[in-house]
């Protein structure tokens, strides 16, 4: 019995400090907030590059809808630069999702990714989608 205890307890402390990893961990703006290059739309295995015709309005209205998703806020950029990166986080454990937007010659891209793992189970594909659909209407 003490060492089932003892394991729960190890196992409690690593999930404790895994957490604290990934809730504290710093997003450096020179990691995730770089241009975007791609120009065709593609699914991930841990994110989603969109693209879409758009204009200096569009993207400021894609911004606005952004910046309404919880737990979502701005890294790095501005809509007068044309181009931004937003963290948004999970609900339970803090996990980052980055979404770089940028405006290039009519097109806008929208590259939204993982930080931790290798599959983010078609979230942020899921997120981008639905900012999209809301830009359209």
């Amino acid at each position: 019995m003490v060492k089932i205890l003892t394991g729960l307890w190890i196992l409690l402390c690593v999930i404790v400090v895994a957490d604290g990893y990934v809730r504290l961990a710093p997003s450096d703006p020179k990691v995730w907030h770089r241009p975007l290059k791609f120009n065709e739309n593609k699914d991930l295995a841990g994110g989603v590059e969109r693209v879409i015709e758009g204009s200096p309005d569009d993207l400021a209205r894609l911004d606005s809808i952004i910046r309404e998703t919880p737990r979502t806020k701005v890294l790095a950029g501005r809509v007068d630069e044309g181009h931004l990166t937003y963290v948004t986080r999970s609900a339970v454990f803090g996990f980052p999702d980055y979404t770089t937007v940028q405006l290039t010659d009519g097109q806008i891209k929208i590259f939204g990714r993982l930080r931790f793992g290798r599959s983010d189970l078609g979230v942020n594909r899921k997120r981008v989608d639905r900012w999209l659909d809301a830009l359209q209407k």
